[in-house]
């Protein structure tokens, strides 16, 4: 044991002597590391030292430039004072003398301004007029003769001229000249399909204008138009336009001019009969196949009844003979068949030929019937389907148009007329056939009453 510590003892010194030496050094190292810190913080301080001396040179210099810049804007602003100010005074001087100048003109034009008013107002009425009428195709400088007038109307510098006056009173006797007159002249017309081409025209007054071939032409935005209709009756306008000059000739005058045009624009909008039943479409359709058939089988029926009825009247006079070829001879014939049985037996024979005949003399009658009672209820399905369409084209496009709403309506109403009008003649069809087929069943049943009867004595 003693032997150990003499061993370590010095292994021990030499350990705390090494970490004395390791201590040391580091203290060293650490106080040069904070002499170096404080020498960069300084060398710091002074960069930042001499870039805040070179901040405040600029701002100082950039200020001195700013003041410079607000100086000759004040300048500026005084000067723009100055000529607003001396404008205002050259306004209100400028306004004194135009009202003194208007009162001179005023006192000097006396009773003339009032000349002129109606002079203006005559003018205007002229060129609103010009501007619609046939007659300014064949005077087109009128336009420019009126707006020239208006113009030194409304001027306050420059007065019409005597012959300007005149000029207008020259329009004025012109418009009602030739609202009596029919004339041939040149103008371009656009057709149908959008060309214009110079034809000859023919004015009727300020009613209506016709091409060469007597169809009618309307005016919109001063360029006639061919109608893309044109009315039935127009072999009389063709007639009327080929007619020589001075003889007279028939011709229809829409009065209302053909700027408004009213009249002929409803006669050429309304549709023809076959349009009419184009809009009751597929049901429609339907309706009309049902009321043609219905038609055909009443007719046919009335014509076989009537030929029945013929033969029936031809056996009446030879009872004795009984024919194949008539209801009454085949129930003659079985009566013959039966004169040897008794009475119940003879009657329900009878009968039961009778019974044999109402198929071939009530046929088709239901049909009619049936017929009669559904056409309506197509109409009013074809009118409830055209109500739904206009609906919802409501919805789509709005209520703002009532001409396009009502026009469907009456689209929608077209079923319903045909409807009626393929019911009432067919429930007429079967009212007459129903009572042909019920006179001839009741002479079969007359005649055999009758045989029943004389059988009934015979035996008694």
């Amino acid at each position: 044991m003693h032997h150990l510590k003499k061993l370590f003892r010095p292994s021990l010194v030499l350990l705390l002597s090494v970490s004395t030496i390791v201590s040391v050094g580091h203290a060293e190292e650490s106080a040069k590391s904070m002499q170096q810190l404080l020498r960069q913080l300084e060398s710091q301080r002074y960069s930042d030292r001499k870039e805040n001396q070179a901040r405040e040179q600029r701002f100082l210099a950039e200020k001195s430039e700013r003041q410079s810049i607000l100086r000759d804007m004040q300048n500026a602003l005084k000067q723009q004072e100055a000529i607003s100010t001396q404008l205002e005074q050259s306004f209100e001087k400028n306004d004194k003398n135009i009202i003194e100048a208007e009162a001179r003109l005023k006192q000097r034009m006396g009773s003339l301004s009032e000349l002129f008013g109606h002079l203006s107002s005559a003018a205007a009425d002229a060129q609103a007029q010009s501007a619609v009428s046939l007659i300014s195709l064949h005077y087109p400088e009128r336009q420019a003769q009126l707006q020239t007038l208006l113009s030194l109307s409304a001027s306050s510098a420059e007065l019409p001229s005597i012959d300007q006056i005149q000029q207008l009173f020259v329009i004025l006797q012109q418009e009602l000249i030739e609202q009596g007159r029919t004339v041939n002249f040149t103008a371009g017309v656009s057709g149908v399909d959008g060309v214009t081409v110079d034809q000859t025209v023919t004015r009727v007054g300020n009613f209506n204008a016709l091409d060469a071939n007597g169809q009618y032409l309307s005016l919109k935005d001063g360029q006639l138009q061919l109608l893309a209709r044109q009315p039935a009756a127009v072999s009389i306008a063709r007639d009327f336009v080929a007619m020589p000059s001075g003889q007279l000739a028939a011709f229809a005058i829409d009065p209302t001019g053909p700027s408004g045009g009213s009249l002929l624009a409803a006669l050429i909008n309304t549709p023809s009969m076959v349009e009419r039943w184009r809009q009751g479409g597929v049901v429609g359709v339907v309706i009309s196949v049902l009321g043609l058939v219905a038609l055909l089988l009443g007719v046919w029926r009335l014509v076989v009844l009537a030929g029945v009825a013929s033969r029936v009247q031809r056996q009446l006079k030879q009872i004795d003979s009984p024919a194949d070829d008539n209801p009454l001879g085949r129930v003659l014939a079985k009566a013959a068949d039966c004169q040897g049985l008794d009475l119940e037996t003879l009657e329900l024979k009878i009968n039961e030929a009778i019974i044999r005949e109402i198929p071939a003399l009530q046929r088709f009658e239901s049909f009619l019937k049936i017929s009669a009672a559904i056409a309506p209820l197509l109409g009013l399905l074809g009118t409830v389907v055209g109500m739904i369409l206009t609906f919802q084209a409501i919805t789509i496009y709005g209520a703002g148009d009532p001409q396009a709403m009502a026009g469907g309506i009456s689209s929608a109403l077209v079923t319903t007329v045909l409807g009626l009008i393929v019911a009432i003649p067919t429930l007429l069809m079967h009212s007459f056939v129903s009572s042909r087929s019920a006179q001839q069943l009741h002479i079969l049943e007359e005649q055999a009453a009758g045989i029943v009867a004389e059988f009934n004595e015979a035996k008694s």
